[in-house]
């Protein structure tokens, strides 16, 4: 699996570069494909079994393939548009982007014909957009084997469509169930759909050291600043330059490379889900091409700019190198580099649970301490599978999918935390991160610039609440609501002032008949609740207030 996205690492390489070659030259297609190589967003995830690497490739090309039959139209070009936006979309669902991108292009040329070719170019683009919908929407099915049912044999997924829909907007849920009653996409494909828009909504945001209950428009812009090579942005600041002084003159050429990048970045912005610089990839692709394209005409203008322009180049590699291998911490020099990142963003910026083979080399280095792992994929990830022996602190993710261990309140000897679980950015509010005492801390060792470890003797009240409460609730669902009762009263008792304890509390009382205890416990709950920031607080309050309603009834 990882070899196959690191085909479509060489792909993405490949159509970079003769996009870029027939868009503005060789001189161009070089510094694109060396900007493209060496970047350090695009090198952490070209091995990585994810999506990312692959719509990046299948955006240039689809862009590519529309231009091509934009300037001289077969229908051989015109196949070819087709089959790479059908290889867009079913690589992943943002894919989607690609139709205001192509309308937006279409736009432009029909303003740009002459005006007596206007109606008909108008006309040829959009019977080209009707019958690249046609072909991709085929390619697409192909890879659901042509079945509309997510499972086979007449099996029923967990959920329906229309329950799974029904959170969006009455539009959005309509538009969705429309196109699912006319069978014009495959079941699992509007599923994921659903499930990209419902995650945008609730999905916290770490940014600045400040964690979020939902997303920031500026977040994305940041990540740039943060997370590009100095040498890159000012690349891009030159190609600006050189196109706004005209010096930079192939004016369609521009108009392909620039209106895709900002029809994404400004719908990433607007999405509400910020994870990561990987969501932007698609965007560095055509950046570098437009980087390049400016660069190769000033280095022609003079040994000045040409010097100017190779040394920007090089630091660009030089930063990316100096980070190898743990490019998915990336951050520029201006920000402190990888050893900062940690304290400006998260999640995938960061820690994308890439650090276990390093975490095992370290304790191999230390096998007579006892340690306490806060492993952000946990429990996704087993560390033990790699030959890990920590005790096992509580995550969000734990509260899920289990896994948590009951931890005493506090322990001397090594703990271990890695950058996402540090900074609580899965959580609504960092008020809730059982793991805040150890943000103003300094580490004694760090591991891979995202793996924290801190030697001492330490309360972790919080956490071991949490965790407790967390068992609590899994037990509640094994049926056993007096064990569940013990462990949430336990964790009341060592942190009285834990909203998931509380909760916990009053859910395993209600489980035991104990009405009044639960009330008890979730008005203490709806209280601490209170106290976080106001978009934190819909995550909780809503949920308590409807319990205790209902157990008045």
């Amino acid at each position: 699996m990882r070899a196959s996205v690191e085909l479509l690492a060489v792909g993405l390489c490949l159509i970079v570069f003769l996009a870029a070659r027939e868009w503005f030259g060789e001189d161009a297609a070089l510094i694109a494909l060396v900007l493209v190589v060496f970047d350090p967003n695009i090198l952490a995830h070209s091995a990585l079994v994810t999506t990312d690497i692959g719509v990046s490739c299948f955006f240039v090309a689809s862009v590519w393939m529309f231009y091509r039959y934009a300037t001289r139209p077969t229908w051989a070009r015109l196949l070819m548009a087709g089959v790479a936006t059908g290889l867009l979309l079913a690589t992943k669902h943002s894919g989607i982007l690609i139709g205001p991108m192509l309308l937006l292009l279409i736009a432009w040329e029909v303003f740009a014909a002459a005006s007596g070719e206007r109606k008909r170019t108008a006309l040829r683009l959009t019977g080209a957009l009707a019958a690249i919908v046609v072909v991709g929407v085929l390619v697409l099915w192909s890879f659901y084997g042509f079945r509309y049912a997510a499972r086979p044999a007449g099996l029923q997924l967990s959920t329906s469509l229309a329950d799974y829909a029904a959170p969006l907007s009455h539009f959005q849920s309509a538009v969705v169930l429309g196109v699912a009653r006319l069978h014009l996409l495959p079941e699992s494909y509007l599923m994921g759909l659903v499930d990209v828009k419902l995650m945008s909504v609730f999905y916290p945001t770490y940014l600045l050291g400040k964690v979020y209950a939902h997303g920031q428009w500026y977040y994305f812009p940041l990540v740039i600043l943060i997370k590009t090579t100095l040498g890159l942005l000012v690349l891009t600041a030159l190609a600006i330059f050189a196109a706004v002084t005209r010096k930079l003159e192939k004016r369609r050429e521009l108009v392909y490379v620039l209106v895709p990048a900002v029809v994404y970045l400004v719908i990433a912005m607007a999405s509400g889900m910020n994870i990561g610089a990987r969501h932007l990839l698609p965007m560095y692709a055509f950046v570098g091409i437009f980087a390049a394209a400016g660069a190769s005409v000033l280095m022609r203008r003079g040994r000045g700019w040409l010097i100017v322009c190779v040394v920007l180049l090089g630091a660009h590699v030089v930063s990316s190198l100096v980070v190898f291998p743990n490019e998915i911490a990336y951050a520029n020099e201006a920000w402190g580099g990888p050893k900062n990142v940690h304290n400006l963003l998260s999640d995938a910026n960061v820690d994308w649970a890439q650090q276990l083979l390093q975490v095992k080399e370290w304790q191999d280095q230390h096998p007579s301490e006892e340690c306490w792992f806060a492993y952000f994929a946990r429990p996704e990830i087993d560390p033990a599978s790699y030959g890990i022996h920590c005790h096992a602190l509580p995550t969000l993710d734990t509260q899920f999918l289990g896994g948590a261990e009951i931890i005493p309140a506090t322990v001397k000897g090594t703990v271990l935390i890695s950058a996402g679980t540090l900074s609580g950015c899965e959580w609504p509010s960092g008020k809730v991160n059982p793991y805040r005492s150890f943000l103003p801390l300094k580490p004694a060792e760090t591991i891979d610039d995202s793996v924290f470890v801190y030697r001492g003797s330490f309360d972790i009240s919080d956490a071991a609440a949490v965790a407790r409460a967390q068992l609590s609730a899994s037990l509640l669902a094994e049926k056993k609501p007096e064990e569940a009762l013990a462990l949430a009263r336990e964790a009341v008792g060592i942190a009285p002032g834990n909203l998931f304890a509380q909760t916990a509390l009053g859910d395993a009382a209600a489980a035991t008949g104990d009405k009044q205890g639960a009330q008890v416990a979730w008005l203490a709950a709806v209280q601490i609740a209170k106290q976080l920031e106001p978009d934190a607080q819909v995550s909780y309050v809503p949920d308590l207030e409807a319990k205790m309603k209902g157990l008045g009834r």
